[in-house]
């Protein structure tokens, strides 16, 4: 009863707007290292359908031209981008002697958008569900980590608000991360974070086709609607002006939508998380990551890769 209260109690202050994303993130992490979940399944079912909500709620808020824009410009160096994640995370995973399956799924996380990508490509590739829960829970500890400490690092560096959510758009994993790391920098990183990532996910399906392509399997793909309808709210925003002042509100709702989830996702993670993990997976996700931090971070930069 205690652990339900609390949980229920620490949800409502998320969802209230009174608390910052990291803030709503660190809450839940602390109740999931202090209590055992009373709604695990049902917790995780709700942030992601959450979250999906949410992301659509953002386009409310953007101007498609914006949208176009970030993603055209950003084609090749996420091309590329993805490209050195999937080969290095490979080679890591063959360095460290970890299986082929988790090595993969925890790639093609940090090549693209985190749980999203691991739950589409999943199946494709027969992962069992102990291999799937330890790819998920190495991509959300990185998560937590980065959501907390990405604001710091880009407040010491001085970055722009455009170069801010430029860098938590390719190096941080999961859409609501990368929003709620964005949001906490300002309004026009939050504006870049959430197209640039957005534009990125939709690799979600070419490679879920290649590697259903190379498996021979016929596992059913999840196609990333909810990045469509995100579209259509930009249009809505951008060519029915009318609508404002419900866009407004929708999008106000939407931020408070993401605070929570991330919420909902710090309560998933606890001390048996972290152990059934392991360290030859967490640190193949730790390596990965910082090489794809520090990169990308040069590179923006030094002028190379931008918006």
């Amino acid at each position: 009863m205690i652990a339900k209260a609390v949980f229920l109690l620490g949800l409502a202050l998320a969802a209230s707007g009174l608390v910052s994303p990291p803030l709503a993130l660190a809450l839940g992490l602390l109740f999931g290292f202090t209590f055992p979940h009373p709604f695990d399944q049902s917790a995780k079912r709700l942030s992601r359908y959450l979250l999906q909500a949410s992301v659509v709620g953002l386009g409310f808020g953007m101007n498609l031209h914006d949208v176009i824009r970030a993603g055209r410009s950003g084609f090749v160096y996420t091309l590329l981008g993805i490209s050195f994640a999937m080969l290095t995370g490979m080679a890591l995973g063959a360095l460290l002697g970890m299986a082929r399956t988790p090595a993969f799924l925890i790639s093609t996380g940090t090549a693209i958008c985190g749980g999203s990508a691991i739950a589409a490509v999943g199946p494709i590739i027969g992962a069992s569900s102990e291999q799937m829960a330890v790819s998920l829970g190495t991509i959300f500890v990185l998560n937590s980590v980065a959501l907390l400490i990405f604001p710091a690092i880009g407040a010491a560096l001085h970055l722009t608000q455009t170069q801010f959510g430029l860098w938590a758009a390719l190096a941080i994993h999961d859409t609501s991360s990368v929003v709620g790391a964005a949001a906490k920098y300002g309004a026009v990183a939050l504006a870049v974070g959430t197209t640039v990532k957005l534009a990125r996910a939709l690799w979600i399906v070419p490679m879920s086709l290649a590697t259903a392509v190379v498996k021979h399997s016929r596992a059913k793909i999840q196609w990333p609607w909810f990045i469509a309808l995100f579209c259509v709210a930009a249009i809505c925003s951008t060519y029915l002006p009318a609508g404002a002042a419900t866009y407004s509100v929708l999008y106000r709702v939407a931020k408070i939508g993401l605070t929570a989830t991330l919420y909902l996702i710090g309560t998933g993670i606890s001390l048996a998380t972290l152990k059934k993990v392991g360290h030859r997976p967490l640190l193949q996700g730790v390596i990965l990551w910082l090489l794809i931090s520090a990169g990308s971070l040069w590179l923006i930069r030094a002028g190379w890769i931008g918006v």
